[in-house]
């Protein structure tokens, strides 16, 4: 079948082409019944913009550059289907790149975006990332940008993250009350607005509880392949009846570790993930996790850039738009 334009849909409804063209726009100034028949019309029709014409026409690439730490993690590929999803539905290419826990990385393929005359930005920082004057020079030079997951708060941005404080309260809160007292938190380098958040709900949590906060039962873990067995062997020392893992690939290797120490799960510690890895119930024992919303927030991230680069949100003060998580009980912290 030949592609359908805009004018086969405005003949087909007896209807102008630059009302079906504001209509698929979702403007203002078409009546909502009209909208809807466009729409339907459109959708019945399997209509796709052709980005090419959009962008010859409106001066802009209806390109969307992506950057983020790693595509291998479960958690950023989810984000990028989320970030294509609607990308594809409103016009726009998406070109994806990987900082891999750079900052040098980062700044170089924030400036391959630059150069190849993205619309827009959607970046999730870095580990290595403390300096952010890389990204305000762009918004200084009024290039769009949203943050997503890692952001930084020094910058007056969009950002949709994960509701990071209330899911680590949520699983300390869990772990507690199973009985679990002495609860080892282990997590990543604390620069990053993600490591502090959940920190800051596992010790909201223990205060709730009147349970003191020890430092000798946190950890931070970087991102190499043998970090999390000594740490383990370090924590094991404070006598710790639970441990909280503040991202998949720490819970699975603390899982690894305490199981190769013949340490019995849940009966001598707990274990409790922040996550989303697919394994998660596959494994022995299955794995208790916070259950983080990717998907959605690869949705929610791409909708706001592209409103932001479409003109919706001129005047309007940055969002800080916080996703509600879901806690996934199993076997590594249930007590019979």
């Amino acid at each position: 079948m030949d592609t359908i334009t805009i004018k086969d849909i405005a003949r087909a409804l007896n209807l102008s082409t630059s009302t079906v063209s504001r209509a698929l726009r979702d403007s203002y100034e078409i009546n909502p019944e009209t909208k809807r028949l466009v729409i339907e019309y459109a959708e019945r029709l399997n209509y796709r913009p052709n980005p090419i014409a959009l962008s010859l026409k409106e001066n802009r690439s209806r390109v969307i550059g992506v950057v983020v730490p790693q595509i291998a993690n479960n958690f950023f590929s989810q984000v990028i289907n989320g970030i294509e999803a609607i990308a594809y539905n409103r016009g726009y290419h998406v070109i994806i790149f990987q900082s891999h826990e750079s900052f040098e990385r980062e700044v170089l393929t924030v400036q391959q975006a630059v150069a190849r005359k993205a619309d827009g930005l959607l970046i999730s920082l870095s580990s290595s990332t403390s300096d952010v004057s890389h990204i305000r020079e762009l918004q200084e030079k009024k290039m769009p940008i949203v943050l997503f997951d890692r952001v930084a708060k020094e910058l007056d941005s969009i950002s949709v993250t994960a509701d990071n404080f209330e899911a680590a309260f949520a699983a300390t809160e869990h772990l507690i009350q199973t009985g679990r007292r002495r609860i080892a938190h282990i997590t990543i380098p604390p620069y990053i607005s993600i490591t502090q958040e959940r920190l800051a709900g596992y010790k909201a949590a223990l205060e709730k509880y009147g349970i003191l906060y020890e430092e000798n039962l946190l950890r931070y873990a970087g991102f190499g392949q043998n970090e999390v067995e000594p740490i383990i062997d370090d924590l094991l020392s404070q006598s710790p009846d639970a441990f909280f893992a503040a991202s998949d690939r720490l819970a699975l290797s603390t899982l690894a570790a305490l199981k190769k120490r013949n340490i019995a799960i849940p009966g001598q510690v707990s274990l409790i993930g922040f996550t989303n890895t697919p394994v998660a119930d596959l494994l022995a024992p299955p794995m208790s996790t916070v259950e983080q919303p990717a998907l959605e927030i690869g949705q929610v991230a791409a909708e706001q850039l592209i409103n932001l680069i479409e003109g919706k949100y001129k005047g309007l003060q940055p969002e800080r738009i916080k996703i509600p998580t879901r806690m996934v009980i199993r076997e590594s912290s249930q007590i019979d």
